[in-house]
C-alpha cells in the first residue's frame, strides 16, 4: 500500500514536499515514480527513481523544479516541488514497480497511491 501526502494549496512561486510512504513492500526492491494528472488530462510522469536510489529520471517539466528522493530506512519517498507554477495544479500520484529502471508511462508501475492534490492559486 503507498500513502500519499504533504498537498495542499499554495501561493504561486512556493513550495511543497510531498510524502509517499510504503506499507507491505519494500522501497528497496522497487523503483518509485511520482506522476501527476490535471483536471481533464492524462496522466503523466514527473519524476521517478531506482530502488538504490542510485538513479533518478525527470521530464523535461520538472528539471530544476522538482526533486525526487527516497529514505529506504523509513519506506518512504519524497517530490520537492519548488517555483510552484499555476500549471503545476494536479493530482499527484506515486507509484512501485519492482524492477531496477525508471518507467514513465503507467503501465510501467504495479503499485498506485490514491494521490494528493496540488494547488497552487493566488
Amino acid at each position: 500500500q503507498l500513502q500519499a501526502s504533504g498537498g495542499g494549496l499554495v501561493q504561486p512561486g512556493g513550495s511543497l514536499r510531498l510524502s509517499c510512504a510504503a506499507s507491505g513492500l519494500s522501497l528497496r526492491s522497487h523503483t518509485m515514480g511520482w506522476f501527476r494528472q490535471a483536471p481533464g488530462k492524462e496522466r503523466e510522469f514527473v519524476a521517478g527513481i531506482t530502488r538504490g536510489g542510485g538513479t533518478a529520471r525527470y521530464t523535461d517539466m520538472a528539471k530544476g523544479r522538482f526533486t525526487i528522493s527516497k529514505d529506504n530506512a523509513k519506506n518512504t519517498v519524497y517530490l520537492q516541488i519548488i517555483s510552484l507554477k499555476p500549471e503545476d495544479t494536479a493530482v499527484y500520484y506515486c507509484a512501485a514497480a519492482a524492477i531496477g529502471i525508471v518507467p514513465t508511462s503507467t503501465q510501467g508501475y504495479k503499485y498506485w497511491g490514491q494521490g494528493t492534490l496540488v494547488t497552487v492559486s493566488s
